[in-house]
């Protein structure tokens, strides 16, 4: 595929080049991609275009090998600043001429926007990568006026219609901008565009004759899994486990639980980082650039992560919380898998996450509620169909799919563990027929409440006699719960079709008709039951194994007196009770028991490894699959925080103070960060109290005590030192003998 002939190419001499020798010469291709051949030839007729391609089907090459080999400078209007920035140095990295490609936004000083403007009037800058809002600026507008351009391309473009996933307002004024600056060829472009969000890119463009290419949105190599949100945390520690050292991302609404799952994964030894918008740029880059160079394997992130990011080997996406738009999660999704290896794509599906969504539109205007309403609706189904999942985004995008024999059928959990099937003729064939009797005019929830008899203000004004034979009709046929879900397969099944211009209202289609004439089996499937409330973590009701952890007791006193060391510096009790419970037969296994860190397993930790495995053998004794995730016990930031004012010798009043708790409170979480395996640096505030001989007497005390307790030492020492004095000694005796 790939025929590179010169790494570094001047872009003047591209100027005049046919599309091949571009293509062959800049980009190091000897063949075009789909149908992006097409679209280089219209951009380059002068005609206006609307590309949808998947995530990486090579939607920038259309646009940039026409900016390349015209004349003039092409202007690429992107959302992000950090989307430009990859783009101009992925086309930097085919130059050797840096002026080739820039970006015009807001992170410019005004030295670097002038140097830019040079670059653009002199010829030399091919594409100008520009934020909308720096686009609406009278003094670009008026620089942009003054020069010679070749054509607009809005990148993403969804984020012109405000039934798209990404909507940006400011993207609704382009067409006026661009009006104003000059007539030019315009290409829009965009990874996910349902019919609907086609028309309005197009309408709003003024674009409606554009010549539309449309590749497959079908990913073949993706697989689609959805799960009941139930001990999530858990299962998405586990999935990253089991792909230690494969590249993942986990998507969340919120920021807060972004930072707890990336510090549940770091702790429990995935090299994870979080990403979300209330970073700084700085930051964010850093992240970014960790993952692209793979010095971090899973990115934790909000839906600010992701565009524009060009890895292609994402092994898998997880949505630890369902998107807003089933366009979104398609985006999402769409970024695992690129290099067309397989890519694992799991959501976790809950009531109380779809309610809680449903909540933060009841403050919206009415409009933007409806819209949002419907998204969150198709969303919904696709989390509760129990058919091919593949099937319904496929739909949902206006493309057809053969669930028996397309490409990738068999890529979802619904394929591989299909539910249980029903004869639905006469139920299909009684839906049908109150569309018919409907005048094919109303949205999915109006059918369902007709046929269950509920009364709402849509059912109660619609005229009755139209409805009567229908009325609560329903519940013979299946269970109320069951016909959501019946209606939706009836859809996929092409009975029915939603209409483009009003989201939602179903109407009959030529095989609708067709099937309700004559009649014949028809397979509908029963509910999976992924509809539940999210669950929080619960006690796994695991049984301790009394034998084993007698045999650990003994092993550590063992190995406490042949290192002669108190027993209680080896492992504590809890952290024995969990082994016995969980049987950890490897260290990363091990680091994940609380109370052991990374010392811990590499001082103490092979006899027990062994006597544990020993034990699972000999007994016959089948592990659980799901090992014990280690938990993070508070906020890690506020760990690292006090790490670091440590390391800076600040007092522990001031500590105290700075964290908002009582200086007891900071030493309970001192003792935490000492328990989970972290040195700390003690000495300068033990100094203060205690001097060499009473440190040196306490530390005695602690090498000859059972348990190792506070207690035990102040009743020993017959209470000559206070309790604060006592646990900064044990403190420095853990942190520096079991760590």
């Amino acid at each position: 595929m790939e025929t590179p002939v010169d790494p570094f190419v001047n872009a003047d001499s591209l100027v005049g080049a046919s599309i091949h020798e571009g293509l062959e010469r800049f980009f190091g291709f000897n063949q075009f991609k789909g149908e992006q051949e097409q679209v280089v030839t219209s951009l380059m007729a002068g005609k206006n275009a609307f590309v949808i391609m998947p995530t990486g089907g090579g939607k920038s090459l259309c646009y940039q090998l026409p900016a390349l080999i015209q004349e003039g400078t092409a202007i690429v209007v992107s959302p992000l600043i950090a989307l430009m920035k990859n783009q101009v140095d992925a086309i930097r990295s085919h130059s050797d001429d840096p002026d080739i490609a820039h970006f015009l936004n807001s992170s410019l000083s005004k030295l670097e926007m002038a140097r830019v403007k040079e670059a653009v009037a002199t010829g030399r800058t091919k594409l100008l990568y520009v934020a909308p809002e720096s686009l609406n600026k009278a003094e670009n507008a008026d620089f942009l006026r003054s020069v010679r351009l070749s054509f607009f391309a809005i990148d993403e473009a969804h984020c012109i219609s405000e039934w798209g996933h990404d909507f940006r307002p400011e993207y609704r004024r382009l067409k006026e901008i661009i009006d104003g600056i000059g007539q030019f060829p315009i290409i829009a472009l965009t990874a996910t565009a349902t019919p609907k969000v086609q028309h309005d890119i197009q309408k709003n463009l003024g674009i409606l004759e554009a010549d539309v290419f449309k590749a497959s949105f079908n990913r073949p190599n993706l697989f689609y899994e959805v799960r009941p949100k139930v001990d999530a945390l858990k299962q998405v520690v586990q999935h990253a486990i089991e792909n230690r050292g494969r590249s993942g991302i986990v998507y969340c609404l919120s920021r807060k639980k972004v930072e707890e799952i990336a510090d549940t994964l770091k702790v429990n030894g995935v090299r994870a980082a979080a990403y979300h918008a209330g970073m700084d740029s700085a930051q964010r880059s850093r992240k970014q650039d960790q993952f692209l160079m793979q010095d971090v394997d899973v990115i934790v992130a909000t839906i600010a992560f992701g565009m524009g990011i060009d890895k292609p080997d994402v092994r898998f996406v997880i949505h630890y919380d369902m998107p807003k738009s089933l366009e979104a999660y398609y985006q999402e999704t769409g970024r695992a898998g690129r290099d067309g290896g397989e890519g694992h794509c799991i959501a976790f599906y809950g009531l109380q996450d779809m309610e809680k969504l449903e909540k933060f539109l009841s403050g919206k205007a009415i409009a933007e509620r409806e819209i949002g309403m419907q998204l969150l609706q198709e969303v919904s189904g696709y989390a509760e169909t129990p058919t091919s999942r593949r099937k319904y985004i496929l739909h949902y995008f206006g493309e057809e799919f053969d669930e028996k024999n397309g490409p990738g059928w068999d890529m979802d959990d619904n394929a591989r563990n299909p539910p249980e099937p029903y004869e639905g003729k006469d139920i299909a064939v009684h839906l049908l027929n109150l569309v018919k009797a409907t005048g094919g005019r109303h949205r999915a929830g109006f059918l369902r409440d007709v046929l269950l008899g509920n009364e709402t203000q849509e059912t109660s004004t619609y005229a009755g006699e139209k409805v009567a034979d229908f009325n609560g009709s329903g519940e013979e046929l299946a269970p109320a719960e069951a016909w959501d879900g019946i209606i939706r397969q009836i859809v996929l099944a092409g009975f029915l079709s939603k209409k483009t211009e009003e989201f939602g209202v179903l109407s009959l289609t030529e095989a609708g008709v067709a099937f309700m004439e004559s009649p014949c089996e028809f397979t509908l499937y029963k509910d999976k039951g992924i509809r539940v409330r999210s669950v929080e973590p619960e006690a796994s009701g695991v049984a301790l194994d009394q034998p084993l952890l007698d045999m650990l007791q003994s092993l550590r006193k063992s190995e406490a007196d042949r290192l002669t060391l108190p027993p209680f510096v080896i492992f504590s009790d809890p952290s024995l009770e969990e082994m016995a419970t969980h049987y950890p037969c490897k260290e990363d296994e091990l680091l994940m028991i609380n109370g052991v860190g990374a010392s811990k397993v590499r001082k103490f930790g092979a006899p027990f490894i062994a006597l544990i495995q020993k034990h699972i053998e000999s007994e016959g004794i089948e592990r659980m699959s799901d090992l014990v995730v280690r938990s993070v016990a508070g906020r890690n930031a506020g760990k690292v925080n006090i790490i670091q004012k440590l390391d800076r010798r600040m007092s522990l009043e001031d500590i105290a103070n700075a964290q908002k708790c009582t200086v007891d409170e900071l030493l309970d979480s001192i003792e935490g960060i000492v328990a989970s395996g972290t040195k700390v640096g003690l000495d300068y505030v033990i100094e203060e109290y205690l001097d060499e001989d009473s440190i040196e007497e306490l530390w005695e005390c602690f090498m000859e005590s059972a348990e190792g307790t506070v207690a035990e030492v102040m009743e020993e020492m017959e209470d000559a030192y206070s309790e604060e004095e006592v646990r900064l000694v044990r403190i420095k005796f853990m942190s520096e003998v079991a760590n």
